[in-house]
């Protein structure tokens, strides 16, 4: 998706959960690098991920493991915009359950990176992740 930002700008909203959790998760509990082990919450769900860092090219790449590979790649553009492409991959299950899992990560993805644009580009917070699935929610006691 092409997000008319520079690609400073739109990979560091990737790898800051200050920024990335305005259109993505609840909170991080830390800036991603190389190497690292981090959690990312989604707190109106209840639930978390591990991520682990496997990669990191600053302004150009992310590839992290959460377990399956997801690899984020950001090419520059002209007129300060940035094009950023989201790789998931390492499903499992039968054919049939490999799209499945292919079609729901390509969902995701895509919600987060409209998600990304909208906050980047006009400073709107969408809640796309959380209002996807409202019935879902975890009462906060």
């Amino acid at each position: 998706m092409l997000i008319r930002k520079p690609v400073s700008e739109v990979f560091e909203a990737f790898v800051d959960p200050q920024i990335t959790s305005k259109f993505w998760f609840s909170r991080g509990d830390r800036r991603l690098d190389e190497g690292a082990s981090v959690k990312w919450y989604w707190d109106m769900y209840g639930v978390h991920a591990d991520v682990t860092v496997k990669a990191l090219e600053t302004n150009k790449r992310i590839l992290i493991a959460w377990p399956t590979p997801v690899e984020w790649t950001f090419e520059p553009r002209g007129d300060g915009a940035t094009l950023v492409n989201i790789v998931a991959g390492g499903f499992e299950g039968t054919g049939e359950e490999k799209v499945a899992q292919a079609i729901d990560a390509m969902g995701g993805f895509t919600m987060v990176l409209a998600g990304c644009k909208a906050y980047l580009e006009h400073g709107i917070e969408l809640n796309l992740v959380a209002d996807h699935n409202p019935d879902h929610h975890v009462s906060r006691s």
